[in-house]
C-alpha cells in the first residue's frame, strides 16, 4: 500500500504541530501548511530533517494548491486565543470562511477526507450546561469575541453543505480548553496566563470573582480523539475535551500548589461576553470514539509546568493584555 499523505494547515501553531507529530508517528507523509502569523516554526523544526515531511509557508485563505495524491486534511489554521483574534479579526474571520471554502474544495478536487477544528466558543455563553452537540449556542455576533466565534460557526455550515451537496467526506470536532507544551505563554488564556505570573512572582489575576468555569483536557488525550474521529463514519460534530469542571479561583489555587508561589489571587472585571461555564457533554465521543481524556488535569500541569520552565527569560517576560 502507497503511503498517506495528510495536510495539517495551522502546522506550527500548539495543536497543529502535536498533530504533526502524531500522524508522522504513524508513518504518514505530513504536508504541513501555515502562514506563521501566530504559529512558531519552533514547534515543528525538528521534523524538518525527515523525508516524509514537508513544509509550506502559505496562507490558506488565498489558493490553497498541494501537487500528487492526498487523502486526509486537518484544517487547524486560525488564531485561537483573544490575545490573537482581537488584534487581526479580519484575518480571523478569512482563515475559518475563506481559507475553509479552499481547503473543501481541495478536498474535493482530491476526494479526500477533510477534518476540520471547531471550538466550543460555537457555545457562546451557554444557556445549557455540559454542553452537548445539539445545544445551538448563545452568541453575540458583533460583540468583541464574534469574529471567532461566527467564525467558527460559518465554517460548519460551509463544511456540512460540503458535505451535504458536494458528498465530500468530513468530519467537525468542537474543542473544548485544552493545554500542554508549545502553548505559548502570553497568548491571553487562563493556564498559560495563571503559569506565566506565578513564574514572575506576580500575583494571579482572574476576572470578576472566579466563580466562571471551565474544563482543560491536556494536548495528548485531545489529538487520540481527533485521529478517532477523523478515521471513524461519523460526519456531525462531536465534542473533543475533559468534563472536569473547575472554577477560575480553585484552578489559580491549584496553579499556586503546583509552582510553589506565594502570591495571591486578584480580581479584574469580566470581559465582554466572557462565558460563565464550560464544560463538554463527551457523551457522543464515548459512544461513537470509544474515547475518553486519560490524563489527569495533576499530571498535565505538571508536565506542562516543566515546559514553561524551560522558556527562557526573554519568552517569560513578554507580555501581552489578557482578555480570556
Amino acid at each position: 500500500m502507497s503511503q498517506k499523505r495528510i495536510l495539517i494547515t495551522g502546522a506550527a501553531g500548539f495543536l497543529g504541530s502535536h498533530l504533526c507529530d502524531r500522524f508522522i508517528a504513524e508513518g504518514f507523509h505530513v504536508i504541513a501548511m501555515d502562514n506563521l502569523i501566530t504559529g512558531d516554526i519552533r514547534n515543528i523544526e525538528h521534523l524538518f530533517k525527515l523525508e516524509n515531511f514537508e513544509f509550506y509557508h502559505h496562507d490558506v485563505s488565498k489558493y490553497v494548491h498541494i501537487p500528487g495524491d492526498l487523502h486526509y486534511i486537518l484544517h487547524f489554521a486560525s488564531p485561537a486565543s483573544p490575545i490573537d483574534y482581537l488584534k487581526i479579526p479580519i484575518q480571523t474571520l478569512k482563515v475559518s470562511s475563506l481559507g475553509t471554502h479552499n481547503l473543501l474544495g481541495l478536498a474535493k478536487a482530491k476526494n479526500a477526507r477533510i477534518l476540520v477544528a471547531s471550538t466550543s466558543e460555537v457555545y457562546g455563553d451557554p444557556l445549557v450546561h455540559p454542553q452537548t452537540e445539539d445545544y445551538w449556542g448563545n452568541v453575540n455576533p458583533i460583540g468583541p469575541r464574534g469574529v471567532y466565534d461566527e467564525a467558527k460557526r460559518f465554517q460548519e455550515a460551509i463544511t456540512m453543505a460540503y458535505h451535504t451537496y458536494h458528498k465530500v467526506e468530513t468530519r467537525i470536532v468542537r474543542i473544548f480548553n485544552t493545554y500542554g507544551p508549545r502553548m505559548r505563554l502570553n497568548d491571553g488564556r487562563v493556564l498559560p496566563a495563571f503559569i506565566g505570573q506565578a513564574l514572575r512572582g506576580e500575583d494571579l489575576t482572574m476576572f470578576g470573582d472566579g466563580s466562571q468555569t471551565r474544563s482543560f483536557c491536556y494536548v495528548a488525550d485531545l489529538v487520540e480523539g481527533i485521529r478517532r474521529l477523523l478515521f471513524c463514519d461519523y460526519a456531525q460534530p462531536v465534542n473533543i475535551g475533559n468534563p472536569s469542571e473547575i472554577t477560575i479561583r480553585e484552578f489559580g489555587e491549584e496553579i499556586l500548589k503546583l509552582t510553589g508561589a506565594n502570591q495571591k489571587l486578584i480580581s479584574l472585571p469580566l470581559p465582554t461576553d466572557d462565558p460563565k461555564q464550560r464544560r463538554p457533554d463527551i457523551t457522543k465521543a464515548r459512544e461513537i470514539l470509544n474515547w475518553e481524556p486519560t490524563i489527569s488535569r495533576a499530571e498535565g500541569l505538571r508536565i506542562t509546568f516543566d515546559y514553561f520552565k524551560t522558556l527562557s527569560n526573554e519568552e517569560l517576560h513578554k507580555k501581552e493584555h489578557r482578555f480570556s
